[in-house]
């Protein structure tokens, strides 16, 4: 599918995302392993959510849609899921078969994970080395680092003291969701703080999680009860339309309703080093997570240097980043997200390879991107590369490009974000019209 985009001088209005994506996997894994019913509103209904709700119904439980992102799960309880028939396909999504594994490390069942040819090269050893460590027996392609992975879990694991050699909630929450089967204390450090959705969304039902400086703690064999969950809206989500209003002439975006997790929100803190005029207004709390709404206007922006703790808190940004950068006068220098190189696609060289398209200048770096900013960017055909943050980084990249932009493979926006194109068009048009 192309998406096809125009540039555009005035971007303008309220807005709600889709909810969050982190945490619409996580509400449907823990009310599936929960004591009771969990009713969850405002689930994202994108491909990657849809991957664990198909593969938790495989594993018997009982999840009802009961309307525009409503479900209704029946928990079964920790140990009780069901061996599958059938293959579990994550498709695209590597918080599934990640955080999937954690789960099934604890029930004494036999299941094969796989998912579509990108998972199937990123690396899952992060994970799979921590759950050996605590009992499950895993195989998989090269020595359990890649998919497809087979894992036959335990009863009962034992506790683990692990040091994360990388900033990665999927790798914490894995080890974690393992940690409820295990008899005792499990624990997990992390080089730096990474987003702590699982660690709330635990204590939310009813499992006490501590956390000391780098490092959070469980005791297994603990009780979770079935409780409703509304979910944010996806801080990410709402990260591409931000972006949009403050490198526009005339632009003033406000998002309603969206997640404020300070681990998840160091986009706002470099846009606003940037010098982006922003406003921030904190409304009430979700299950645990801080919810508001955000109004970013159009600014005068300026290159920053970018690296150390903040990267995790806006590892998911730095692809729509990377376009405000190249809008920005001067240097703008990225450093410390080697993870990139991981995700759907290597979005350190897909965003460099894009950008440049349009006649943006950015440099590859080992773990990051120098992008030298005021270059006036022109439309062009580029590429999503099956990722769906490059591909809406890119539309927004084609607001400000003259002429027109063509996005190539922008059917990957339905993997977080399936309505970002009618939303992207009504603000644009609804402002033409002012």
């Amino acid at each position: 599918m192309e998406l096809k985009v125009g540039q555009a001088k005035r971007l303008e209005g309220t807005i709600t995302v889709p909810g969050d994506k982190s945490i619409s996997h996580r509400a449907l894994l823990l009310g599936s392993l929960a004591h009771g019913e969990t009713v969850i509103e405002n689930f994202l209904q994108g491909k990657d959510c849809l991957a664990t709700l198909r593969c938790l119904r495989q594993l018997g439980v009982k999840i009802e849609e009961e309307g525009e992102g409503r479900l209704r799960v029946e928990g079964r309880g920790l140990g009780n899921l069901q061996e599958p028939e059938e293959v579990l396909d994550a498709g695209n999504s590597g918080t599934t078969m990640r955080l999937l594994l954690g789960v099934l490390a604890g029930n004494p069942i036999f299941a094969v994970l796989t998912g579509d040819a990108s998972l199937r090269r990123r690396p899952m050893d992060r994970v799979t080395l921590p759950l050996k460590l605590m009992g499950a027996e895993i195989w998989g392609r090269q020595e359990g680092k890649l998919a497809p992975l087979a894992i036959r879990g335990q009863r009962k694991l034992r506790p683990l003291e692990y040091t994360s050699p990388v900033a990665s909630a999927q790798v914490k929450s894995a080890v974690l969701l393992a940690g409820l089967y295990a008899e005792g204390e499990t624990s997990v450090t992390e080089p730096a703080l990474s987003r702590d959705h699982t660690e709330r969304m635990l204590g939310y039902f009813g499992v006490p999680v501590k956390r000391e400086g780098l490092t959070v703690r469980l005791k297994g064999r603990a009780l979770l009860q079935g409780r409703p969950v509304r979910v944010p809206g996806d801080f990410s989500a709402a990260a591409f339309f931000l972006a949009a209003a403050a490198i526009l002439p005339e632009g003033r975006v406000t998002v309603r309703e969206v997640g404020l997790n300070p681990t998840r929100t160091g986009f706002l803190e470099v846009l606003e080093a940037m010098g982006a005029r922003l406003s921030v207004e904190v409304t009430g709390e979700w299950a645990g997570e801080p919810v508001g709404n955000v109004t970013v206007e159009s600014s005068a922006l300026r290159g920053v240097e970018i690296g150390g703790e903040i990267i995790p808190r806006l590892i998911d940004e730095i692809p729509v980043l990377t376009v405000v950068a190249a809008c920005a006068a001067g240097k703008t220098v990225i450093r410390g997200a080697e993870e990139l190189r991981y995700k759907e696609s290597d979005r350190l060289a897909t965003m460099a390879q894009e950008l440049g398209r349009l006649g943006a200048k950015v440099e590859v770096l080992p773990d990051g991107l120098i992008i030298h900013g005021g270059y006036p960017l022109q439309g062009s055909r580029v590429q999503s590369h099956g990722d769906h943050r490059v591909a809406m980084a890119m539309a927004v990249a084609g607001l400000v490009a003259e002429g027109e932009t063509i996005i190539e493979g922008a059917e990957a926006i339905d993997v977080s974000f399936p309505n970002f194109p009618t939303l992207l068009a009504t603000l644009t048009e609804e402002a033409r019209g002012k």
